[in-house]
């Protein structure tokens, strides 16, 4: 006899939640409950509705899929949650692990990998992507996260000499620092990389 794995989905985009539900709904053994692109119905369904597994996404308007994972696992530590995500940074990965969830699936991989690590779950596996060796180099010093608040300003490394009272020279050797360590190839690469690591709110 065929099991039948019960599935709740939660994306605050409608297109890719819809297109989820109709691509798992294809999986022979899946059945979806409810998509909501809105989480505030959310727990007064599962009340009502307890699913095997939800997929949530980790970005939502008002909230989080890990703050959601934490509020849900205080109160229903069996129910299973996959965290969906477009990023696969490690901070996300830990954040998630610490919430509570099952797993975690980036947006970039194929939906038969989703449908794989969904089965998994179910079978009362944890599945999360290999993070990356901690690399000390990669923590920005202080002086360093200084003037990488100043170029996200726009401000030119003479300005930013002038504001720190530092020498042209080693403003350079800084924003050189700062460059490989946040892996980016240009000033405007590194503030892009150092915002999705959240090291800068802009």
């Amino acid at each position: 006899m065929t099991v039948t794995i019960n599935i709740i989905l939660v994306d605050d985009h409608l297109l890719m939640l819809m297109g989820l539900k109709e691509l798992l709904e294809k999986e022979q053994g899946f059945h979806v409950l409810e998509a909501f692109t809105d989480p505030v119905q959310l727990e007064s369904y599962l009340a009502l509705h307890p699913p095997d597994i939800l997929v949530l996404d980790v970005r939502l308007k008002n909230t989080s899929g890990i703050e959601i994972t934490k509020q849900l696992k205080k109160s229903n530590t069996a129910l299973k949650i996959i965290l969906l995500s477009g990023y696969q940074y490690d901070e996300y990965v830990e954040a998630a692990k610490s919430a509570g969830a099952d797993a975690y699936v980036t947006k970039e991989e194929s939906n038969a990998r989703l449908a794989t690590v969904i089965r998994q779950v179910y079978n009362g596996e944890k599945i999360f992507p290999n993070l990356h060796p901690e690399i000390h180099s990669e923590t920005l010093t202080t002086r360093e996260l200084d003037i990488l608040k100043l170029i996200a300003k726009d401000l030119t490394t003479r300005e930013i000499s002038k504001e720190l009272a530092i020498s042209k020279r080693t403003v350079e050797y800084h924003i050189s620092s700062i460059i490989q360590k946040l892996d980016a190839d240009s000033r405007v690469g590194a503030v892009v990389n150092a915002i999705k690591k959240g090291l800068l709110n802009i």
